[in-house]
């Protein structure tokens, strides 16, 4: 009868750590946004208080997995972008969104600082009509404090991860970005 009971007892602890691991992946929202050389956003979004992780990678384009080369040489319509896990019990998606805009020139049109062309444009990638209604908000704030915003709103499509060479680049080479920096607008 004891053997019987311990067996009850384990399985109503393992349902419990099952349904505590479930609620707090739950918590747990993606983000997507591209604002020039994904090393420099990357840097600065995994820095913040509730980002779990963020991986430098590609979206918006029409070739199936597309390598670095490609993207940068040929014309593959995809822009480098960051994803980003976050926990939303700890982080909501406007703070993030407002700390994106905060780490790169928003009004620079055709790319960020010294790295020019199609790839290196500002997109929010939104998921839902709640982001994209956060993202126009956010827009329309910036637009009110006298800023021409170049960030375009598009829907999310299929991430692609960038080879592991261009993942936590600055983190690994001890350098900070170049064509990043944060500044208080918000």
């Amino acid at each position: 009868m004891k053997t019987i009971q311990n067996i009850f007892k384990t399985v109503i602890l393992l349902a419990l750590v099952v349904n505590f691991a479930q609620a707090q992946d739950l918590k747990m929202k993606k983000a997507y946004f591209a604002g020039g050389c994904f090393w420099g956003v990357e840097y600065y979004l995994e820095a913040k208080k509730g980002v779990k992780e963020v991986t430098s990678g590609f979206m918006g384009g029409f070739t199936k997995d597309p390598t670095y080369k490609e993207v940068v040489y040929t014309k593959t319509g995809h822009i480098e972008t960051v994803e980003v896990v976050y926990d939303s019990a700890v982080l909501s998606y406007e703070e993030l969104t407002k700390l994106f805009f905060e780490i790169h020139d928003f009004t620079q049109v055709g790319g960020q600082g010294p790295d020019i062309g199609e790839r290196y444009e500002s997109y929010v990638f939104y998921g839902t009509q709640e982001e994209k209604s956060t993202a126009q908000q956010l827009i329309s704030t910036l637009s009110q404090k006298g800023y021409k915003v170049a960030t375009k709103l598009q829907q999310s499509s299929r991430f692609y991860d960038a080879d592991s060479y261009h993942q936590d680049y600055y983190q690994r080479h001890h350098k900070r970005p170049y064509c990043h920096s944060y500044k208080k607008i918000f």
